[in-house]
């Protein structure tokens, strides 16, 4: 660096020579004159001892530390030039305690503690392949590992699911001699059954004594954690330990109804339930706690409701189990209720109910709610800082249809994530803003953010909705690149854009190179044969998949019924409706509307009646699709009174309901009917008109010479969309 650029050089030049102190050395010699080199000191800045001394003691009298100490402590008044100086001269960076011991170190330096602590700092970062190389250092230096450390190892590998490590770690606590430790057998337990190998987790359980309850538990805990497929394996080693006479604790009860919970095993359930009333262990909180969770997990409110009420003092905890309940059940209502009752009590909702009740607000679109969640966020400051809060702030304005606000949370977060873009791109996507949706992941990527799976999979129906090949190719290849299409909902959502995008070829190549296939992927290749109208391939693809290990839900029935509707198959129809009653479908509002229109479309208006009669619970979805079928045969008077005697029941028609009535009207040329329900959407239900709507009812004016009405309709268009 020149002089030029220095700061603390440029600004020496300006220097007095009457800013220039003597050197320090020159204070105790009398004698001491400047030599002419030197500049002359000015008298104002004569150095005297009362100048240096501090306090009572005099100067000669201090040691030199002292003296140091003085010196180093002692304000002076600065002058003019000095004071501009110290301006412009740049802060002085503190001395830090990693200045001192800083990370670079050498290992053979290091003692056995500090070993430790390194091995334990990787593990704790998920590092396992650099704690393994200190662990070889160790073996060959001789250094030995103590429990602790492998125990932080092993529970890294339970993380990360990583059983190779895992083995590694097991041949190293050999070495060190701790084989027979059992705490660090229990821990080597918990690891195999986490990671899936449940061999390995026995061979290690047989050589621990029976009577101790810590194995037994690692091994229940183990078998929760790989999910609902090990629940006979849970429920086996549970009545082992019970024949063994094994003393149970709360915590092996807990294993085991998490694991029932799981696999919605609700009879088990209520065993286990009875078994904590007879072994007195039912008052503990966390025991009622987690019955709470497996009751709403298998579908049971009331009694889960019910086990909540029987808890006198309820913490935070046994709410947001409640809460969390509701909404995996779709109880959003009965879940805010919940939320306000829980403050009624004085309880502040944690980070974990906020991120639990905010996508249900969005859902249920209670924006009033949602702003008073945002201001306890912003009250809360350390939870404003949170980033999975911030990204569900923006989702829930985003599905409560303010973008506006959405966009705010968004850019006023000092740190974004991919989270909170992916947050962002979803919300222009539900409001319609497809354009701003695609432009957004070039966006992130500009601010250095590599788009996730999670991306990737909500950027693909965007691309799918705006027919953007080129874009969606591109994604393609990015998915390609980065190792995403085994996942099942990528490749899904591949094949979905392709068939939007007319190129059914691209989607049948995604399909059959599928190593796995589930009845979404499956149900996936039927609507992209249906979008390209190659029905009789859909129909092979439906043959193909009840062949296969997967059996056709209810989405996959009502595509099928759809397309027996289209082709006119009729047997084939009543075939696919048998199959429905038999597996209980038919209660399903979208399935038995799909039935009513399938009987409608082939003339069978009286079969659509009995199907819309056997409803018990009929909702807009069951009448639109008797107006519809009503419609299809001729009936139009018929199916406008039916329209009147829904809204008579007090049901409100929604968009599609208008859609519907608004063609019949078309095709009967009831061209005051038709005014007369476009004035109820728009004015009494408050239902935006759609392009659809106005083409129905400008061509219907036009068809019967009321060009003027119709030239009226063409304006409101012209300015409303």
């Amino acid at each position: 660096m020149n002089a030029v650029d220095s700061p603390l050089l440029s600004t020496s030049a300006h220097l007095s020579p009457k800013t220039l102190l003597i050197p320090s050395n020159s204070f105790n010699n009398s004698n001491f004159k400047p030599s002419s080199t030197r500049h002359k000191t000015p008298k104002n800045l004569t150095f005297s001892e009362k100048d240096a001394q501090a306090l009572s003691l005099p100067l000669h009298s201090k040691n030199p530390h002292a003296i140091y100490s003085d010196i180093q402590t002692t304000p002076s008044k600065p002058t003019k030039t000095q004071f501009r100086t110290r301006l412009k001269s740049p802060k002085k960076k503190p001395f830090l305690e990693k200045d001192a011991f800083p990370m670079s170190l050498p290992l053979h330096t290091k003692n056995p503690h500090a070993i430790y602590s390194d091995i334990q700092r990787f593990a704790r970062q998920g590092m396992l392949n650099e704690a393994l190389t200190i662990l070889d250092y160790c073996d060959q230096q001789g250094i030995p590992v103590n429990s602790t450390t492998f125990s932080s190892l092993l529970r890294a590998c339970v993380i990360s699911k990583s059983l190779t490590h895992g083995k590694q770690i097991h041949v190293h606590i050999r070495v060190n001699g701790l084989e027979n430790n059992e705490f660090l057998r229990t821990k080597l337990v918990h690891m195999y059954t986490s990671c899936g190998s449940f061999e390995d987790a026995r061979g290690v359980f047989d050589g621990i004594s029976p009577k101790s309850v810590y194995p037994w538990n690692a091994l229940l805990r183990g078998n929760v954690i790989s999910g609902r497929r090990h629940y006979m394996q849970a429920l086996s080693t549970f009545s082992e330990m019970r024949e063994l006479g094994v003393e149970l604790n709360v915590y092996s009860f807990s294993c085991m109804i998490k694991s029932f919970a799981g696999a919605r095993a609700f009879r088990q359930g209520l065993k286990a339930h009875a078994l904590l009333i007879k072994n007195g262990l039912v008052d503990s909180a966390i025991l009622r706690t987690t019955l709470i969770d497996m009751y709403f997990k298998c579908g049971k409110i009331k009694l889960a409701r019910l086990v909540f009420e029987e808890i006198v003092e309820r913490d935070i905890v046994v709410w947001g189990a409640m809460i969390a309940g509701f909404g995996h059940n779709r109880l959003q209502r009965e879940a805010l209720e919940y939320l306000r009752w829980m403050r009624r009590e004085g309880i502040s909702p944690n980070s974990v109910i906020l991120t639990t009740i905010l996508p249900l607000i969005g859902e249920v679109g209670a924006w009033k709610l949602g702003r008073e969640v945002h201001a306890h966020v912003v009250k809360t400051k350390s939870y404003s800082k949170q980033q999975f809060i911030q990204s569900a702030l923006i989702d829930m304005y985003c599905k409560c249809g303010d973008m506006a606000s959405g966009r705010q949370v968004f850019y006023a977060s000092t740190v974004r994530t991919a989270v909170s873009w992916t947050a962002l791109m979803s919300g222009y996507a539900s409001n319609g803003r497809l354009d701003q949706a695609l432009r957004s992941i070039a966006w992130m990527q500009q601010e250095g953010f590599k788009p996730d799976v999670v991306t990737v999979a909500t950027v693909l129906p965007v691309c799918a909705g705006l027919r953007a090949l080129r874009q969606g190719k591109e994604i393609h290849c990015y998915a390609v690149k980065n190792v995403f299409l085994p996942n099942i909902s990528i490749a899904t959502s591949l094949m979905v854009m392709y068939s939007k995008c007319e190129n059914i070829g691209y989607s049948l190549k995604i399909f059959d190179g599928m190593d796995r296939r589930n009845v979404i992927s499956w149900t996936a290749m039927i609507d992209s044969y249906v979008e390209n109208g190659f029905l009789h391939e859909a129909l092979g693809v439906f043959r193909s998949m009840q062949l296969s290990k997967h059996r056709p839900d209810s989405v996959a029935m009502a595509r099928i019924l759809s397309i027996c509707g289209e082709l006119e198959n009729l047997k084939l129809g009543k075939e696919i409706h048998g199959q429905i009653l038999k597996k209980d479908f038919e209660s399903i509002p979208f399935v038995s509307a799909e039935i009513i229109k399938m009987y409608g479309k082939f003339g069978a208006i009286t079969k659509a009646k009995l199907a819309f009669k056997a409803i018990p619970a009929k909702g807009s979805m069951a009448w639109t699709a008797i107006i519809e079928a009503y419609g299809y045969n001729g009936l139009y008077q018929d199916a406008i009174n039916l329209f009147h005697q829904m809204r008579s029941d007090g049901l409100t028609p929604n968009h599609y309901t208008f859609k519907a009535i608004l063609s019949i009207c078309e095709r009967a040329e009831l061209a005051d009917d038709a005014c007369l329900i476009f004035n109820l959407m728009t004015r009494r239900y408050r239902i935006k008109a759609s392009d659809e709507h106005y083409s129905s009812i400008i061509e219907l004016l036009n068809r019967v010479g009321r060009t003027e009405d119709a030239q009226r309709f063409i304006q409101m268009r012209s300015v409303l969309l």
